[in-house]
């Protein structure tokens, strides 16, 4: 095995690594940019095809499956690490042989938020890590649109992330509110994009952009007085720290993925899918002061989720664990 001196060679599957608008590719690039601060030598592949390295770090069990028992058998003492997503808690690990036998082969497992671990196997929570997204700080201020009361809503549309309910919960909102929706992302399919576009062209307070670089996602999140996650099933949305790092505060459907990084106790929360619901925050949101002071205290308690720092450690730690330090 490697030296410590001259750091690990650390590989991390993702068939993502062919999607450039992929979460999880994002979130593989950030994990190799950390781990390679931490000294060691990190690469990303859409599968393991027998690489030399010391260390797998498979993200996203279901997809990834084939990769990490194919690591098992071939390096049968070395360590495997399997990261979670949200569509691997809340739908393909129930299901999906490949992706159960991959979790119970892990050394560790690594969930982004400390909700996740209850939807495990229980033989499985005491190998679990948490490891919060982590967002690089930004080197700009952005003062609040000020023309109208924005609420920015950032995701690619895809039926999991109900990615029009916000437009649908300002549709009818009283003649005295400021509320307009951004909403940036890309349409991954060729209905959501006919819908958004109709829908763009009839409610003069919603507005899809489509997608858009990272630097302009934070400036437009920066600008914006809120940001709503509407999404059906989140394993942790980098969107939330995104956010909250630029002190915008966040309204999101009352899902586990959320819930376990905002808490259970978050004012923000509405029932996936209930646009009245929706429409009763946002309305509370830009008129009730105490309410919005409210979502901002709860957003800057857990701003510390989100520090790179906070990420870097967690990974130090885990691999300290696995003697790999």
């Amino acid at each position: 095995m490697t030296s410590r001196s001259m750091g690990l060679k650390i590989l991390i599957v993702t068939p993502a690594a062919a999607r450039t608008r992929s979460g999880n590719l994002a979130t593989a690039r950030r994990w190799r940019r950390l781990l390679n601060q931490l000294g060691h030598h990190t690469q990303i592949s859409g599968e393991f095809l027998d690489q030399g390295c010391d260390l797998l770090v498979a993200l996203h069990a279901h997809h990834s499956a084939a990769s990490a028992l194919r690591w098992r058998r071939c390096r049968a003492d070395a360590p495997l690490i399997v990261g979670i997503s949200g569509t691997d808690l809340y739908r393909d690990l129930q299901r999906s042989r490949g992706g159960q036998k991959a979790v119970a082969t892990a050394d560790r497992i690594v969930v982004l938020q400390p909700d996740g671990i209850r939807w495990l196997p229980e033989h499985c929570r005491e190998r679990c890590r948490v490891v919060f997204q982590s967002v690089q700080p930004r080197n700009r201020t952005t003062n609040r649109i000020q023309r109208w009361w924005q609420v920015a809503v950032v995701g690619h549309l895809r039926a999991v992330k109900d990615p029009l309910r916000t437009a649908y919960a300002v549709r009818d909102l009283p003649g005295n509110s400021r509320i307009r929706v951004v909403h940036l992302g890309e349409a991954l399919t060729p209905g959501l994009r006919s819908a958004a576009e109709a829908e763009t062209r009839a409610n003069r307070r919603y507005q899809w952009r489509g997608s858009r670089r990272y630097g302009d996602v934070l400036e437009t999140l920066a600008g914006s007085q809120l940001m709503v996650l509407s999404s059906r099933m989140e394993g942790g949305a980098n969107v939330v720290g995104e956010s909250i790092s630029v002190q915008t505060p966040v309204v999101a459907s009352r899902i586990s993925g959320t819930i376990g990084l905002l808490g259970e106790d978050y004012p923000g929360f509405y029932d996936v899918g209930d646009t009245s619901g929706l429409q009763r925050m946002l309305l509370a949101a830009e008129g009730d002061r105490e309410f919005y002071q409210s979502l901002m205290a709860a957003c800057a308690e857990r701003r510390w989720q989100f520090e790179p720092e906070c990420e870097r450690l967690a990974w130090k730690n885990l691999l300290a664990e696995l003697e790999l330090g």
